[in-house]
């Protein structure tokens, strides 16, 4: 019990250090949603996306059939970008860490201010008391044939994903069959709601994610559920749980709601 209140409270650290760091979630300055053609970017009036921070001229984006590229203000040669769902191309201008991410194959521009002061105001992550009994050992099964799903968002973007694992458990006396809808085999992404949600944690959903993963068990640890990047920030696009993870019991373990 020791080692397991020590490690998590290592994670709270890491996971504090994660959110606040240059490429983290809490110094996003704006995310602009990009068509074909050439944009200008930049914190002067007269750009196409203008900023709230950073330099005046950044350079254009241009988007066509082909995909994305980025031209630096400077001269500097064009940049052809490679769009991946999963790890969005990055670049960088002054202050400025921008990356181009892809959603239902519609690109947008996100973009942070890596110099701004925001974490410094960013009040203490609550959790509940650490709980053993919400660290589960979960049957992790395999579906007979991938569960096509349409996911909303934060956004009221809809998105289309494929299930192919459930996380199957059972806690006093009730059986839960939790879908992976997102994430990596290594470490499964479990979106979920349950009773706490509003009162308690952030009212749209709460992110668990599998660990120590094996052919038929994974470790679900409710006491590292966290909120969602939405949670901090405007400029995030956060899928919402399907019906399967919408608990029926308040799982009093985790992240509470931020106080901002």
């Amino acid at each position: 019990m020791t080692d397991l209140v020590a490690e998590w409270e290592d994670w709270k650290t890491r996971r504090l250090q994660a959110l606040t760091a240059p490429d983290g979630w809490i110094n996003i300055i704006g995310r602009f949603p990009l068509e074909n053609g050439t944009v200008s970017v930049g914190s002067a009036e007269d750009n196409d996306i203008v900023l709230a921070e950073g330099p005046a001229y950044v350079g254009t984006l241009t988007q066509d059939d082909e995909g994305v590229s980025y031209m630096p203000v400077d001269g500097g040669p064009a940049q052809k970008l490679a769009l991946s769902k999963s790890k969005p191309p990055r670049f960088t201008a002054g202050d400025l860490l921008l990356e181009v991410t892809t959603l239902n194959g519609e690109n947008a521009l996100r973009v942070r201010h890596t110099a701004s002061d925001v974490a410094r105001h960013l009040k203490p992550l609550r959790y509940f008391p650490f709980d053993p009994s919400w660290r589960i050992t979960a049957e992790w099964r395999e579906l007979e044939a991938p569960k096509q799903l349409t996911i909303d968002t934060s956004k009221r973007i809809a998105t289309d994903v494929a299930a192919t694992h459930c996380a199957v458990f059972k806690r006093d006396g009730q059986r839960f069959e939790l879908l992976a809808t997102h994430g990596t085999p290594e470490r499964p992404q479990f979106v979920i709601r349950d009773r706490t949600a509003g009162a308690q944690t952030y009212p749209a959903a709460r992110f668990v994610f599998g660990e120590d993963v094996t052919a038929d068990t994974i470790v679900l640890d409710f006491n590292r559920a966290v909120s969602p990047p939405c949670a901090f920030t405007d400029f995030a696009v956060c899928p919402l749980p399907p019906a399967e993870n919408v608990l029926p019991v308040a799982v009093e373990a985790g992240e509470l709601k931020p106080e901002h």
